[in-house]
């Protein structure tokens, strides 16, 4: 039986979940995909989640310096086909070819807000003084 992690993903579904990032990005990075909006935009991937049938991997992506990601996830994902052939090389080992799909990743944005909050006044006031504050009195 499969080893499942706190996530209730198992160990071969992250292995190859990362394999499969790791393809997709040397596939971007060769700029093989010829579509403007995506060949002048740096994107990063930040995480690949396999179904459990290894069939699907979604690829959580990030479009760096660009205000609005909706139209870079919707040309990745008119091009997903393309890329799911690019792979192909890449992830001989696997017995079918993963559907892949695009989503934004928005977990930076969950972290821009919480530190953004830690460090917000009311909370520092709430802390109190360190422990390097206490010892100058």
């Amino acid at each position: 039986m499969a080893k499942s992690t706190s996530s209730g993903r198992t160990q071969r579904m992250l292995r190859v979940g990362e394999q499969v990032r790791a393809a997709l990005v040397q596939v971007l990075q060769r700029g093989e995909v010829r579509d403007a909006l995506i060949e002048n935009t740096v994107i990063s991937i930040s995480e690949v989640r396999m179904s459990s049938d290894l069939k699907v991997a979604t690829a959580y992506v990030t479009p760096l310096g660009v205000a609005d990601h909706a139209d870079i996830i919707d040309a990745l994902n008119r091009h997903a086909k393309f890329l799911r052939g690019r792979l192909s090389p890449h992830l001989r080992q696997m017995k079918y070819m993963p559907e892949v799909r695009f989503k934004d990743d928005t977990s930076f944005d969950n972290y821009k807000k919480i530190d953004d909050l830690l460090r917000s006044p009311d909370v520092a006031r709430d802390l109190g003084p360190t422990d390097d504050e206490a010892d100058d009195r």
